[in-house]
């Protein structure tokens, strides 16, 4: 690959590479990376062991007998106490306690709270700061806790929990962490990176406010909750329930439909409650199989490599090896974040993806176009060959017939010696033309593609006029035209004397061949300025402006050319604007039908030694 088609080719995936990042970190890529990670645990999960806790939870039948919010804290006070006999492990209320109340029902509750220690009690972060529970319940709790969760803010569902909120210099834990602590009797330890409680680490950073993700449990068939759930109306009517609770971490909220819920990716269409959210991040904690994203640095090298590897394949290799190639690397990019993600790194998925299938998009779309133009040149060479045979034919039939049959002529019938020596002279002299029309033919086939440097040497075109008008005087005898040639001038121009020999010959030799008889061809050469304009004009039949337009294309010959019954290929004057444009030079063309045409050459003039002397 040439140095500029590999740098079309770089650019062409640097530009793939950018627009699949640019999407991969859009609104859609992000929402991608969400539905594809919220999809592995349901097609990749993992036998479960039972599970630690157990919502007590508000149904919409407790939440009717209760009669609504005005109840609350006797409803609560009452499964407390059936909860104290069943001596849980640890008892978490997800309800907001805020503020005084009725005083019997507030003493109730908290006598209801000291006797079912631990307890851990729920505290709301609002715009203006904390909203703390009752100062009674919380001197009899273990601990309050923040129940927020963190929504994502593209669809609202909820995949991760802050483990930690602040407000001013007051902070709170989450719920299921306090949870987990009390439940196993630990204190937390923590730095900026982690969280340690006893021989557990939480890896997560207090920058992104140590936000979990959480692996959600799978519901059973049929089933509504991902945790066991006992509504409280139910437990009240059969307390023996309470011996369930034994030594469990027990979870008491809302599970009603109309009451604190969220969409989660384990929701398949039904929001959760906010309690069973909770319970679920305490599980992931007991579990410590955290999931971590991965940091934006390894994705986007991650994504380099991949496109790198795309331009290798389709750089190095070519049909369907080439193509088997760039199915590997999408069958990486696909597989990598599952991977990743059985190894507790979520990894984004649509970034890698959308840069394999447009890097290799891109590097398959450049090298088919590069192929073909290389199979455009391929066939414009072949053509350019079958070019030159025919300008082979053409030029130089007329050398070799008169050398052969001179040459039969000497051989048949015997001469006399002076006639034998101007036979002699004439193949030789045939023969040398000849030899410049072959050096002439591979020189202008070089100066095409590139490959000679004209010599640069200079040239009187009034040398030239004389030459070429004695070589084309015989032609133009035969067809009784007159050859004139007018002012010529003193003047040089730097170029190759040969190449312009040739074009000069080739337009007086066809002006001469499609100009009537007993006509004139008229050759001259004037200064313009800085340039020098060689014209040779004839009475012929003269073109029309749009055959004027064409006529230096190759094998192109006018309609009146072509029925005049001179012998032509039409890619003379092709090479004559090829030789004239290699002198940095360029070519006119005037001509009318019937009135004759003129053909002049403009080449800049050489400056003499005597004008360039300083006086």
């Amino acid at each position: 690959m040439r140095r500029t088609g590999a740098v079309g080719y770089l650019g062409a995936l640097a530009v793939c590479f950018a627009v699949a990042m640019a999407a991969g970190w859009t609104s859609l890529g992000v929402q991608i990376d969400n539905d594809f990670h919220d999809f592995l645990p349901r097609v990749d999960r993992a036998p479960a062991r039972p599970p630690e806790s157990v919502l007590v939870g508000i149904d919409e039948r407790t939440y009717a007998a209760m009669g609504g919010l005005r109840n609350l804290r006797r409803t609560v006070a009452e499964t407390l106490e059936i909860l104290s006999t069943a001596r849980p492990k640890v008892v978490a209320v997800d309800l907001i306690l805020a503020g005084a109340g009725d005083p019997a029902e507030d003493a109730r509750l908290a006598a209801a709270i000291r006797s079912t220690r631990p307890i851990v009690l729920a505290s709301d972060l609002t715009s203006s700061g904390w909203e703390e529970p009752h100062e009674p319940f919380l001197r009899e709790a273990a601990a309050s806790a923040h129940v927020h969760a963190d929504p994502d803010p593209y669809d609202n569902v909820v995949r991760r929990v802050p483990l930690e909120k602040a407000y001013g210099s007051r902070r709170r834990w989450a719920m299921a962490l306090e949870v987990y602590r009390l439940s196993r009797g630990l204190s937390i330890e923590e730095s900026p990176g982690s969280l340690r409680l006893g021989a557990r680490e939480v890896p997560l950073g207090r920058t992104d406010a140590r936000s979990m993700l959480i692996r959600f449990r799978g519901r059973e068939a049929g089933g509504e909750f991902t945790i066991p759930h006992i509504p409280i109306e139910r437990l009240k009517e059969r307390p023996e329930l309470a011996r369930r609770l034994a030594g469990k971490v027990v979870f008491v909220g809302y599970t009603a439909q109309a009451q604190d819920r969220h969409m989660t990716p384990n929701s398949f269409g039904q929001t959760m409650p906010g309690v069973e959210i909770h319970a679920n991040a305490f599980e992931t904690l007991v579990d410590g199989s955290f999931l971590r994203p991965a940091s934006h640095t390894a994705a986007v090298l991650f994504c380099a490599a991949l496109a790198a590897g795309a331009g290798l394949a389709f750089h190095w290799l070519t049909g369907w090896t080439a193509y088997l190639a760039g199915a590997a690397l999408l069958a990486l990019a696909h597989a990598a974040p599952v991977m990743m993600y059985r190894a507790g790194v979520v990894f984004p998925f649509a970034a890698p993806a959308a840069t394999a299938w447009l890097t290799i998009a891109g590097a398959a779309t450049f090298q088919h176009f590069l192929v073909r133009r290389r199979l455009r040149k391929t066939e414009a060479d072949k053509l350019r060959y079958r070019q030159a045979i025919h300008f082979v034919t053409h030029e130089m039939r007329s050398p070799l017939t008169a050398i052969q049959g001179s040459s039969e002529l000497m051989g048949r019938h015997a001469l006399s010696e002076e006639k034998r020596r101007r036979i002699a002279e004439m193949i030789h002299s045939e023969s040398r033309r000849l030899a410049r029309m072959i050096e002439t033919f591979l020189d202008v086939e070089r100066l095409t593609e590139g490959q000679m440097e004209l010599e640069r040497s200079p040239v009187a075109p009034a040398e030239i006029v004389a030459t070429c008008v004695e070589r084309a005087r015989p032609l133009a005898e035969r067809k009784r035209i007159l050859l004139e040639t007018g002012p010529l001038g003193g003047d040089t121009v730097l170029g190759d004397r040969e190449l312009i020999e040739y074009a000069v010959y080739n337009l007086l030799t066809n002006a001469i061949k499609y100009s009537p008889a007993e006509t004139t061809v008229t050759m001259s050469c004037r200064r313009d300025g800085d340039n020098l304009r060689l014209s040779v004009r004839d009475q012929g039949m003269g073109m029309d402006a749009k055959e004027a337009s064409q006529v230096f294309q190759r094998f192109y010959r006018t309609r009146k050319a072509e029925v005049s019954g001179e012998a032509g290929t039409g890619i003379g004057l092709s090479i004559v604007e090829q030789i004239v444009v290699h002198h940095g030079g360029r070519i006119e063309v005037e001509s009318a039908p019937g009135k004759g045409s003129c053909f002049t050459i403009v080449l800049a003039a050489s400056v003499s030694e005597a004008a360039a002397r300083p006086r």
